[in-house]
């Protein structure tokens, strides 16, 4: 099977849990989120939208009580109320959007409140409650969730998840030959311009807890700061050379999946939509050449398991 995946990471204010480092553009990333809708819309591409549990909730007190926490201040910043009157920490109809678009997306679990489950603090009783309580609040709205994306893509406790029935998550990108040098990022540009190697495609796999692992590719912001600096337009932008380089490859490919991903918080300036827009409008042109498939994370998944019986599970709940 070669195919391509989008997933996005959708916080909001979630994504920051110092209060002094939220950034402005936060509150423009609801505006974002609805564009990108549009584009995805109009080529007809499905993403995986993986979200910040809290913000299916219409209201909260803010304190969560009872909810197991990596340190005691972890909601501190949690302004409760209800949903108009906090649009950072709240979807308020962002989600009903997803589901009412044309593109046929996947709404995915990012976590209740954007806990980090590889991070040495995070306990399984605290994996259990990012994780049941994500479950039971999108299914109070009509949700139901089966792919995963972990936090700061920190990955730990896969064992809960399979537990509470998902079947996939998203893994770490495939180790490059620059993640180890000295000046990883000025290597990693120079790969993206100069050398042209293209980022990996990836094999799906099933791990030790029936789960199945889908690596990222590529983020489509990376080392976005130099790229900006270092190139005037669109055209001259080598994450949209090297997107196109792993569509292409996953076009040319009988088998293997290019995993793009990014986050809408990160479509800052009218660039950056431009930069989407390019990549989208490539890969509708190999998918339409019968090229290539636009499948989301759960419809990956559940290839391999029509193909693997073993990796069907029954969850303990809340189902």
């Amino acid at each position: 099977m070669n195919a391509v995946v989008l997933s996005l990471d959708a916080e909001l204010a979630w994504g920051y849990h110092d209060p002094s480092e939220i950034p402005d553009h936060v509150e423009s990333a609801r505006t974002s989120w609805s564009r990108l809708l549009a584009l995805f819309d109009e080529f007809d591409v499905p993403a995986t939208w993986a979200i910040v549990g809290h913000l299916f909730l219409d209201s909260c007190d803010g304190t969560h009580a009872g909810h197991a926490t990596p340190t005691d201040d972890w909601f501190d910043h949690d302004p409760g109320g209800v949903a108009e009157c906090h649009p950072r920490w709240f979807a308020d109809g962002l989600i009903e959007d997803i589901n009412d678009a044309t593109a046929t997306h996947e709404i995915a679990c990012h976590s209740f409140s954007h806990v980090e489950y590889g991070d040495v603090r995070t306990s399984r009783e605290i994996a259990v409650a990012e994780t049941r309580t994500s479950l039971e609040i999108a299914d109070d709205g009509g949700y139901d969730l089966e792919s995963f994306v972990f936090p700061q893509n920190s990955v730990g406790h896969r064992d809960v998840l399979a537990a509470y029935g998902f079947t996939c998550y998203r893994g770490t990108r495939p180790e490059l030959w620059y993640d180890k040098t000295r000046f990883r990022s000025l290597a990693k540009f120079i790969d993206r311009t100069v050398s042209r190697t293209g980022p990996p495609l990836v094999t799906p796999e099933t791990d030790d807890y029936g789960l199945v692992n889908i690596p990222a590719s590529m983020f489509l912001f990376g080392d976005d700061s130099r790229v900006r600096t270092l190139t005037k337009n669109v055209w001259d932008d080598p994450l949209i050379r090297s997107a196109k380089r792993g569509i292409d490859r996953a076009a040319d490919a009988d088998d293997g999946v290019f995993h793009l991903w990014m986050r809408p918080g990160n479509f800052t300036e009218e660039r950056d939509f431009k930069r989407l827009r390019v990549v989208l409008e490539h890969l509708a042109m190999r998918r339409d050449e019968a090229r290539v498939k636009v499948l989301t994370m759960g419809q990956i998944a559940g290839h391999l398991r029509d193909e693997d019986p073993t990796t069907t599970r029954t969850p303990i709940g809340p189902r």
